[in-house]
């Protein structure tokens, strides 16, 4: 496994929002919109584009970790549903998000990519947040 100084985050991805923690396999952060309940996976290997790029043990890890996550992300929203992709248009670098999502919220029905503008989470939210993850997650 990479060391975490060594790993290369893209620089979008860093700047989307604080870090949460790590996993055994990902990089765990929270996305700045106050929109959302949204959390970003990132593998920490180097040069991953798509899923199928990871070794199939770590794929198995992989799944383990949306589903933690996903977890969560859904008790500490208490969201309705959850939005999990892996797309990579604008980013290639492999991560998948995970979106908390309600009935009517900003983007409800459709998908919360490109929808509207972003609104920064307010200082102690972003800490509840992170809290929330942080407890319900065994970061290392």
């Amino acid at each position: 496994m990479t060391a975490p100084d060594a790993f290369p985050l893209d620089p979008r991805l860093e700047a989307d929002g604080p870090p949460a923690g790590d996993l055994p396999l990902c990089h765990v952060r929270l996305v700045d919109d106050a929109r959302f309940f949204w959390v970003v996976l990132v593998p920490r290997r180097a040069g991953l584009v798509e899923i199928i790029d990871l070794p199939a043990p770590d794929r198995l890890v992989l799944m383990e970790e949306i589903a933690a996550v996903s977890a969560a992300v859904k008790a500490a929203s208490g969201c309705v549903k959850l939005n999990v992709a892996a797309l990579g248009n604008v980013v290639s670098q492999l991560h998948v998000h995970v979106v908390g999502r309600n009935v009517g919220d900003a983007a409800w029905p459709g998908p919360v990519f490109g929808a509207g503008t972003r609104m920064p989470l307010g200082g102690p939210e972003r800490s509840a947040r992170l809290a929330a993850l942080r407890s319900r997650l065994a970061f290392s």
